[in-house]
């Protein structure tokens, strides 16, 4: 069980890893061994998270998420595959924890005095300014 909050846990069954070769660090390496590590978890179909959570997750994700509702997250910053696997574990997590985060809701403000009287001041001196430009009218009395 991998422990996000104290409330959701995930089951290390639900995140399927899979080393692929990596265009990193590496040296002759990068050919040989396959040290990049990408984890695929299921944030659609996952019974660990929250109904508004995964569906936060899914919007927060963005691109790395499958039209399924796969999570996809490849780690190929180090050298190792025991540290991009971390470095991908704990991605992942920050990314779900960040999706624990309810948004704030706006409060609507009024303007205040001195911004309503400048906003006035301005509009008066533009529609003075497009009086002047017209042709001159001239008016019989």
């Amino acid at each position: 069980m991998i422990q996000i909050t104290e409330f959701i846990s995930i089951d290390e069954k639900e995140i399927k890893e899979e080393f692929i070769r990596s265009s990193g660090p590496g040296g002759q390496n990068v050919n040989k061994v396959a040290t990049a590590v990408q984890l695929r978890f299921n944030a659609a179909g996952s019974s660990s998270l929250p109904g508004e959570v995964r569906e936060r997750l899914i919007h927060l994700a963005g691109k790395r998420v499958t039209i399924d509702g796969m999570l996809i997250i490849t780690a190929r910053r180090f050298r190792t595959q025991e540290k991009n696997r971390e470095d991908a574990f704990q991605r992942l997590t920050s990314l779900i924890r960040e999706a624990c985060k309810s948004p704030v809701k706006r409060k609507k403000t009024n303007p205040t005095g001195a911004s309503i009287k400048l906003r006035l001041k301005k509009k008066r001196k533009k529609s003075e300014k497009k009086k002047h430009r017209q042709a001159g009218i001239i008016f019989d009395e």
